[in-house]
């Protein structure tokens, strides 16, 4: 299996700026979310990028690509349709082939020397299947992610045969039905917000928007349906995930990514600089 193209999707309404933000990366380096994204599915090996948009968007995307604008073309979700449809409109991008799929609301850190998609496409390729990228998720942010649950891949402790696929669940569902046997209590296989996915995918988001024309289905619905099609693996890399979209994301994200460069010592003294501020002034109160 050889993936040479990645999607990115951007359109969600209300989070179709969070790609334009800007942070400043591990060299110090002032970037757009959209800048990093795009570094992170180049430095694994892809040649061609198609970024989903809302319509609109498209000089405000291209200003944020920077340098890395010729390796991008953009695709526009006509109509706020979902996650599911998103995705369908680069049907004709992806053609026959697997692809990388990243969504655009999310930044991601490795762990290793390894940039969390290659590690993702190294899987893969070795097993010549769809893949998502999971992280141990706690049991309070349920409701942000889709979460898999099955079964060990003999002789991995990182890789699982994906038996179930659901959507936001709730903790009692999720207690009863998506325990992962490892994962601490409270803890479940979240979805990491990267895949790599064969074009069996584009034909059950087809099936789905044809038979719930009036709903939105979500990636998860298409991916519960690629278990009974075809072997489908969830794999826990070595690094983490920053939802940009939740209260503080852009922050947190900005927090763990200066924590991990050049210029974390200098990140640290001014936390304790603040941390000791604010301490004095509730001391004085």
């Amino acid at each position: 299996m050889q993936v040479h193209k990645a999607v990115i999707t951007a359109a969600a309404p209300k989070q179709n700026t969070l790609p334009l933000q800007q942070l400043v990366d591990r060299n110090g380096e002032t970037k757009t979310a959209l800048q990093l994204i795009v570094e992170e599915t180049l430095t694994a090996g892809i040649e061609d990028i198609c970024v989903v948009i809302q319509p609109g968007d498209q000089e405000a995307y291209e200003q944020a690509a920077g340098t890395h604008l010729a390796s991008i073309q953009f695709v526009e979700q006509p109509e706020p349709c979902g996650y599911a449809d998103a995705i369908f409109q680069a049907k004709s991008f992806v053609g026959d082939e697997p692809f990388l799929h990243l969504v655009g609301d999310h930044l991601y850190l490795s762990a290793s020397d390894i940039p969390c998609a290659k590690q993702l496409i190294k899987i893969a390729k070795e097993f010549e299947c769809s893949v998502s990228a999971v992280q141990s998720t706690r049991e309070n942010k349920l409701p942000y992610f889709g979460i898999v649950s099955g079964p060990h891949v003999p002789r991995r402790d990182d890789l699982y045969e994906i038996e179930t696929v659901v959507e936001k669940p709730t903790p009692t569902y999720a207690e009863q039905e998506l325990v992962t046997p490892g994962l601490r209590a409270g803890h479940y296989l979240g979805f990491f917000g990267m895949h790599v996915l064969t074009a069996e995918v584009m034909t059950s988001i087809e099936q789905l928007l044809a038979d719930h024309a009036s709903e939105k289905p979500s990636l998860s619905d298409a991916l519960a349906m690629l278990t009974s099609r075809q072997r489908y693996l969830a794999y826990r890399l070595q690094g983490s995930r920053y939802n940009l979209g939740v209260t503080y994301g852009l922050l947190i994200a900005q927090l763990a990514i200066g924590l991990s460069g050049r210029d974390r010592d200098r990140i640290l003294t001014e936390m304790v600089e603040l941390l000791a501020t604010r301490a004095e002034g509730m001391a004085a109160q």
